[in-house]
């Protein structure tokens, strides 16, 4: 395997990686077309083997403190997308990703790294793992159908009526979320200071 930078003839590989990496994760339905693009620089990494892109890692991050990460003090980096195709899946690909993200994150002067993720055990024992610490935590909540949108969702515009709606919801009753909504996640946010 080999760990290299991105360029744009990856984005085929990427997306498609990244898309199966998340099937089975609770950000199955976030897909994308295309590689988003950053507005501030980024370590965009890949992972390669058998001619195919086997893992993926992008960090957006700040050349001045608090204008890409959320939290903290210095400058950050955002680690906005980690995944590995589940083929190669336990084989310390992540691992490699990291590791080498964090020797280019210290070499631009990070002093930390934030990352957000949902529910997944697994994900959330692997950031662990990594030395990242839970700092916060927010509900994804997911609405659809009269049931659950009829008296929490409406719109302003005359015949416009939402079927589908993802929402956030930062309030403390958060039981009471989980016990209205089908489809409610927690979003938690991760951190990793570096020594």
């Amino acid at each position: 395997m080999e760990i290299r930078p991105y360029t744009p003839e990856d984005e085929q590989g990427w997306v498609r990686c990244r898309t199966l990496a998340f099937l089975d994760t609770a950000y199955y339905d976030n897909v994308l077309r295309e590689k988003e693009r950053y507005d501030y620089p980024a370590i965009e990494l890949v992972a390669v083997a058998d001619g195919q892109i086997i893992g993926l890692l992008d960090i957006e991050y700040e050349t001045e403190e608090r204008t890409v990460c959320s939290r903290g003090t210095g400058l950050g980096g955002m680690l906005w997308h980690i995944a590995v195709h589940p083929d190669y899946r336990r084989q310390g690909t992540g691992n490699q990703l990291l590791a080498a993200a964090e020797v280019m994150s210290r070499e631009k002067g990070l002093n930390r790294l934030e990352a957000w993720t949902r529910d997944d055990l697994w994900v959330r024992n692997w950031y662990g793992r990594n030395q990242f610490i839970q700092a916060d935590s927010y509900l994804h909540v997911y609405l659809e159908g009269d049931e659950e949108i009829e008296g929490t969702i409406s719109s302003n515009l005359p015949r416009l009526r939402p079927v589908y709606t993802f929402a956030h919801y930062t309030g403390p009753d958060r039981e009471a979320v989980r016990s209205r909504f089908k489809r409610v996640h927690e979003c938690i946010c991760y951190e990793k200071y570096f020594s």
